[in-house]
């Protein structure tokens, strides 16, 4: 991409007395891109953020949004950025329409037809004070509010927690017309299948630390994809090359098994010479890339 990144983090660095909470974290995010954050809880995904936003200061390396530190310059910042935490606390005397309005006003913008089709869309009963919301609905408010402004850059830290499924994907939409609208989106998140469908890159934390970053098309030559084939003769599959975990399946001749990348094509043209009755593939997900970085299976 040849557009300058809204986010630019290199060899980022947290400590906490002795605790290293973020060794080295180095990504960027484009406009127009949604790049998902992934991994485990403890894993530092939080801890990025607030330094992002301005909450802590960084021990080491350095952070810009729209090319302005996130320290120094965090109010200039704030006024393009629309920002949703994992656990939303309201005001409980207040309506969760009074809120919502409060937090645009705060912002500099003005309750909206959109902020009306929204409250519509996720299913927010407006009128009732936040003290009677639940997890999922508290989440709703805060939603409501930052897809209601026009900000540059929207920063989500599991921000679906709580939500059921019809609401996870009225979110997903939303965050899809950002992407078309060439906003730029960071979604932090552990459920992948969430990730999958929505991000353009991805870049995965452990222990403090960015080990890959990358489209997933990019990273899945990490992990091996599936196979199912039934075949026309008593071939031993276990015989190929580059396959892993062999296991007859459940008619005469059927096989399932995972094959390396690299290894594919040879794998597919012997199979063929060996009448193949029937054949499913499918390729490796986010989760099983997951699983490769975090458990170290193969």
């Amino acid at each position: 991409m040849t557009t300058n990144p809204v986010l630019q983090i290199t060899h980022l660095q947290k400590k906490f007395g002795h605790f290293q909470a973020l060794k080295d974290i180095t990504f960027d995010v484009h406009p127009g891109e949604v790049f998902g954050f992934i991994g485990p809880n403890g894993a530092g995904k939080s801890t990025t953020i607030r330094v992002l936003l301005g909450i802590i200061r960084a021990s080491g390396g350095s952070a810009s949004i729209f090319g302005q530190n996130v320290w120094h310059d965090s109010v200039k910042i704030h006024q393009r950025l629309a920002y949703v935490p994992g656990d939303v606390y309201l005001w409980p005397n207040l309506t969760g329409g009074e809120i919502i309005d409060l937090l645009l006003k705060m912002n500099g913008t003005a309750h909206s037809e959109k902020t009306d089709e929204l409250i519509k869309r996720f299913g927010l009963d407006p009128t009732k004070k936040a003290r009677t919301y639940s997890k999922g609905n508290r989440q709703k408010v805060a939603l409501i509010a930052a897809f209601s402004q026009d900000a540059d850059f929207y920063i989500f830290d599991e921000p679906t927690s709580g939500l059921d499924p019809l609401n996870e994907r009225i979110f997903q939409e939303a965050v899809l017309d950002l992407k078309a609208r060439g906003k730029a989106v960071l979604l932090s998140s552990h459920i992948l299948s969430e990730v999958e469908r929505m991000c353009d890159r991805i870049g995965i934390i452990r222990e403090g630390q960015i080990i890959e970053t990358g489209s997933l098309a990019e990273m899945r030559h990490l992990t091996r994809t599936m196979i199912t084939v039934t075949l026309g003769d008593d071939f031993d599959v276990t015989t190929l090359a580059g396959v892993h975990g062999v296991t007859a399946g459940h008619q005469p001749q059927e096989w399932q098994f995972a094959v390396e990348d690299a290894q594919l094509k040879a794998v597919m043209a012997t199979l063929a010479q060996h009448e193949i009755v029937a054949l499913q593939s499918t390729p490796p997900t986010l989760e099983d890339l997951f699983m490769h970085y975090y458990t170290g299976k193969e």
